[in-house]
C-alpha cells in the first residue's frame, strides 16, 4: 500500500464518522458562534482526536472490546457529563439575563476550554467508539509501514474539520445578535444533549 492511499483512506474513514452533529460539534459550533477561543477549541479537539487514534492503533481498541465492564463506566460518565452540559444549555436558554448581546456565550478561559474539550473527548463513549475502536481498529489492521500515513490521514481529518467548523461558524454570529437566536440555539442543543445522554444510559441497562 502506497503513503498517499493510506493517508486517503485515513481521511475518508474519519470523515465519514466525525461529520455527524453530536455533543463534541455543538460545542465547537457553539464556540465558534460566540467567538470565545476559536483557535484552542479547535487545536484541542483535533489533538485529543490524534491521542485517541494514536491509542486505538497501538492496542486500546482491542482492551476495550475485552473489557467490557471499563465502556459501561465509561458510558456512565460520558452521560453524567453531557447530561451536566445540557443543563448549562438549558439554564442559559430559560434565564433573559443571559442572553444580552454583550454577554459571552462561550467559554472564555483557556483553562475551561481545556477541560471541556477533554471531556468531550474522552468521556464521550461515541468519541471513543469512533477514534479509538473503528479507526484505532482498522489502522492497526494496515501493514506496519501505512499505519503512520493512516494515522495522518485520519487525524489530519480531525483538525481540518474542527478548524472549519470554528472559524465558519463566526460567520453565524450575526444571526445570533438577536437573544432569541440565542434562546433556540441552546435550547435545542440541550435537548441533544438529553438525548445523547438517555441513549448513552440505556446502552448499558
Amino acid at each position: 500500500m502506497s503513503p498517499l492511499s493510506a493517508t486517503l483512506n485515513g481521511l475518508m474513514l474519519s470523515a465519514s464518522l466525525i461529520m455527524a452533529i453530536g455533543a463534541q460539534n455543538a460545542f465547537v459550533l457553539r464556540q465558534g458562534i460566540a467567538r470565545q477561543q476559536l483557535f484552542l477549541t479547535a487545536f484541542c479537539c483535533g489533538l485529543w482526536d490524534l491521542v485517541m487514534m494514536s491509542a486505538g492503533i497501538a492496542g486500546m481498541g482491542t482492551l476495550l472490546k475485552a473489557a467490557p465492564g471499563l465502556q459501561h463506566w465509561m458510558a456512565l460518565a460520558g452521560a453524567a457529563f453531557v447530561f451536566w452540559y445540557g443543563l448549562g444549555a438549558l439554564r442559559k436558554a430559560l434565564r433573559p439575563t443571559t442572553l444580552a448581546p454583550d454577554v459571552a456565550r462561550g467559554i472564555a478561559t483557556p483553562r475551561a476550554v481545556f477541560i471541556a474539550t477533554l471531556g468531550f473527548s474522552f468521556l464521550n463513549p461515541h468519541a471513543l467508539l469512533d477514534t479509538v475502536v473503528l479507526v484505532g481498529g482498522i489502522g492497526a489492521q494496515q501493514p506496519a509501514e501505512a499505519r503512520p500515513w493512516f494515522l495522518l490521514g485520519a487525524a489530519g481529518f480531525s483538525f481540518i474539520w474542527f478548524f472549519s467548523l470554528t472559524f465558519a461558524a463566526t460567520r453565524l454570529t450575526p444571526w445570533f445578535r438577536d437573544p432569541r437566536a440565542w434562546r433556540i440555539l441552546d435550547l435545542l442543543i440541550a435537548l441533544m444533549m438529553f438525548a445523547i445522554a438517555l441513549s448513552l444510559v440505556r446502552s448499558v441497562l
